[in-house]
């Protein structure tokens, strides 16, 4: 099992690679939050170690506030990190597009 640190920047599709993305742009999601992050953690099955959802990533400093998410977590996975962040990306996707439909949904009705 593997253990590392995740920003929620490393898979936010706002940020430049320079400033930490790691995964694709189309891959990314926009701004996602720690709690997202948590709950696709724990749909694909990884451990969450630690979470502090208050820290910002030094790398970050240089971007205006609005790109300046905060949090982080330890996770542990049986892939590396790369991989996980984009398992962890495609499930936000997922989940959000499960959200909007419940949601349009109930609109409807």
């Amino acid at each position: 099992m593997h253990k590392f640190v995740l920003w929620p920047n490393e898979i936010d599709a706002r940020i430049p690679r320079k400033y930490g993305r790691l995964v694709p742009e189309n891959v990314a999601v926009r701004a996602p939050s720690p709690s997202e992050i948590e709950d696709a953690a724990l749909a694909l099955g990884l451990k969450i170690i630690e979470k502090d959802p208050t820290k910002l990533n030094p790398r970050l400093a240089g971007l205006e506030e609005d790109y300046r998410s905060r949090g982080v977590m330890v996770i542990e996975s049986p892939h590396g990190k790369g991989k996980t962040a984009r398992l962890l990306s495609e499930k936000i996707r997922e989940l959000r597009k499960r959200s909007e439909g419940r949601k349009s949904k109930r609109k409807k009705h």
